[in-house]
């Protein structure tokens, strides 16, 4: 009897597969890490061939490791790394190019040549002309990878989800789900199609584009070779949708906020969607039974990519969990504040081409105050988000909790300076790999193994709960300061 369910967790670092028990309780989890490519200055490339032979190379250990075999697995659940392009030859199965990441900027110069339509892209898409989406990493596919052009018709293209759904269903299957395809900025989160308008102003040909599915369906089923029997495909989800869906914020007015390589703030509308005044993008949280569930998302492109920096990058720590005492241990009188824009500043400031600063650097001023000043960025970038919320939905006023996950969450030092920077509660869940569960809910609900939503509402529960302990004149003096620096490096960057 299939009891349990396979995660797939596709991230920007690292694949993982995670399996689920009937009580959607992780016993068992592989993770492998792949390189990055950093071709130029804000460009960001994967090989798609390490996100495929990753993912299953992580989904045959954790099988291994819990003891199953495929016909234990009633079904897989699939979240990834949103907008990240993928184009292949559809008969060899070979990308024509690297996978251009979503953190690449490559494009600005395209958002700034269709700068003129931004209205239109808004107001079928929910979002901004930025690099940060597909659709204009798809056209530079097109125009620069020689002969791509002239034989559209034997590409494919994919976010991450479809171009590993088309590697475990031999092919057989090319599809995506709604959440990944309101991210590609070439889908009408409206009418719930393809926008032949967004494609015409990109020059990008609709047959490449995949089939658009709810975030529970059949996508297809996985070869028997691969994994030893075939298992369906019954979930998917882009990481910050399935993170809101793993949180359980079903009900408009609840938020989220997940902590990986970027930070997403993820708050839930309903079933309309709310036009942002405050440069926020509406998006769609999940869509079930062919009726959406739209959210309003902050995006901040560079959170625990910021440890992750002064790990490889300054070789300062030699872990993330290290950054926690050195921040306790730092000079508070020390007003040290890093603005990590590597590749650009996400919402609400939407500038592609500013660039990292620090302000406030004296002679005294060491590791240890670096360390804090990264993990406080993460607050501050956070306070901006909310705050953009506030000023869009009236659903967001008040003080409620926020419910934050992903590896950031894990230090009781950073999630309370976020408590403290919003003025508001912060909740920590016990499962914190959230993102997996999203996706591992989605295809065991379909699969009939799991609950309803409000059955998984009631199964959610709070590990650790963070209030507010600083005052409200050190919190406005920080913020100021914060704003000021990023008003400086924007600035700087001639914006």
């Amino acid at each position: 009897m299939s009891t349990h369910i396979l995660a797939i967790d596709q991230g920007t670092t690292s694949s993982r597969a995670i399996v689920f028990d009937g009580d959607m309780q992780p016993i068992a989890s592989a993770q492998e890490e792949f390189p990055q490519h950093f071709p130029q200055s804000g460009w960001v490339e994967h090989d798609p061939v390490d996100l495929w032979t990753t993912t299953l190379s992580t989904c045959r250990a954790a099988l291994e490791q819990a003891g199953l075999s495929a016909g234990d697995i009633a079904g897989i659940g699939i979240t990834n790394q949103r907008e990240t392009t993928v184009v292949w030859d559809k008969t060899t199965g070979k990308p024509i190019h690297n996978a251009i990441v979503w953190q690449d900027r490559r494009t600005a110069a395209i958002c700034r040549d269709l700068a003129d339509d931004n209205d239109t892209v808004a107001a079928k898409t929910g979002l901004l002309l930025d690099p940060y989406f597909s659709g204009t990493k798809l056209k530079w596919i097109l125009d620069h990878v020689d002969g791509a052009r002239d034989r559209t018709d034997d590409l494919l293209f994919g976010t991450v989800d479809s171009w590993l759904i088309w590697n475990l269903t031999g092919g057989a299957a090319h599809v995506t789900d709604a959440t990944n395809a309101c991210r590609t900025m070439m889908y009408d989160i409206h009418k719930g199609c393809w926008s032949s308008t967004i494609c015409g102003l990109l020059d990008v040909p609709m047959g490449i584009l995949p089939q658009v599915m709810d975030s529970a369906a059949d996508f297809g089923v996985t070869q028997a070779g691969l994994l030893g029997a075939e298992i369906p495909i019954l979930g998917v989800a882009g990481d910050q949708q399935a993170a809101t869906l793993g949180q359980a914020c079903f009900k408009p007015g609840m938020l989220k906020s997940t902590y990986g390589t970027g930070c997403f703030a993820l708050l839930n509308t309903g079933d309309k969607p709310v036009a942002s005044t405050s440069r926020l993008l509406t998006t769609i949280a999940y869509q079930l039974d062919g009726k959406p569930t739209y959210a309003l998302e902050g995006s901040i492109f560079v959170a625990g990519a910021v440890v992750q920096w002064l790990r490889d990058g300054l070789q300062i720590i030699t872990d993330a969990a290290d950054t926690q005492s050195m921040a306790e241990a730092s000079d508070a009188d020390q007003p040290v504040m890093l603005v990590p824009a590597f590749t650009g500043l996400g919402a609400p400031y939407w500038n592609a081409e500013c660039r990292g600063a620090i302000y406030g650097l004296s002679r005294n001023s060491g590791p240890q105050e670096l360390a804090r000043a990264a993990l406080e960025s993460v607050g501050y970038q956070t306070r901006d988000l909310l705050d953009a919320m506030r000023a869009d939905w009236k659903g967001a006023e008040g003080d409620a909790p926020l419910r934050v996950d992903g590896g950031m969450s894990a230090s009781d030092y950073t999630m309370q300076f976020l408590s403290d920077i919003i003025g508001a509660q912060v909740d920590r869940p016990k499962v914190l790999e959230t993102t997996a569960m999203g996706a591992a809910w989605l295809a065991g609900y379909r699969a009939g193994l799991y609950p309803d939503q409000a059955g998984f509402a009631d199964r959610w529960a709070v590990d650790a709960t963070f209030t507010p302990a600083m005052d409200d004149a050190t919190r406005a003096v920080k913020y100021d300061a914060w704003q000021r620096a990023v008003q400086a490096t924007l600035t700087y960057a001639g914006g």
